[in-house]
């Protein structure tokens, strides 16, 4: 809670006051480009950006590897768009950080090790949706006058080895 509080209360106080303060010393107009100049330059470095990381993930694909490392970076490169367009000095800030591809990778490390590391411990010794392997038998389809109507087994392999019919 304390978190969102922050975010939503107490960034646009303090990118107002910042905004203020700028306009103060340099000009109010002044102080509009830039945050207009901020918001076409991020726009343009998320677009380069995300493009060369779709290339990476596409690259990766075709070898047959998972591009998680480019599927962070891409959720980063999102919130860096949202940011960079957001009027304020702060949220450029952050969003610059996050497009930048000496930062990106980085934080998308941070990133993808917490989740591993978060969900690792959400399952441990739990049997969930994701770990129940499920195997298909299914006998061939058989028509009825009121449409197709097919008929399977399955059996649920886990823990627990039963047979499960309909």
């Amino acid at each position: 809670m304390g978190k969102l509080f922050i975010l939503f209360a107490l960034l646009p106080i303090a990118e107002i006051a910042l905004l203020i303060n700028v306009g103060e010393q340099i000009g109010g107009w002044n102080t509009v480009g830039i945050v207009i100049l901020t918001a076409a330059v991020g726009a343009y470095l998320v677009r380069q950006q995300g493009m060369a990381t779709l290339f990476q993930a596409q690259t990766k694909m075709r070898a047959g590897q998972m591009p998680g490392q480019e599927m962070a970076e891409g959720l980063l490169l999102v919130i860096a768009g949202v940011l960079l367009v957001t009027p304020g000095f702060i949220t450029d800030a952050f969003g610059f950080i996050l497009t930048l591809p000496i930062t990106r990778p980085l934080i998308a490390k941070v990133l993808l090790s917490k989740m591993q590391v978060n969900m690792v411990n959400g399952m441990h010794g739990q049997q969930s949706g994701f770990h129940a392997q499920y195997q298909s038998t299914q006998s061939p389809p058989q028509s009825s006058q009121e449409g197709d109507v097919i008929e399977g087994e399955f059996v649920e392999k886990g823990p627990k080895n039963h047979l499960n019919k309909h």
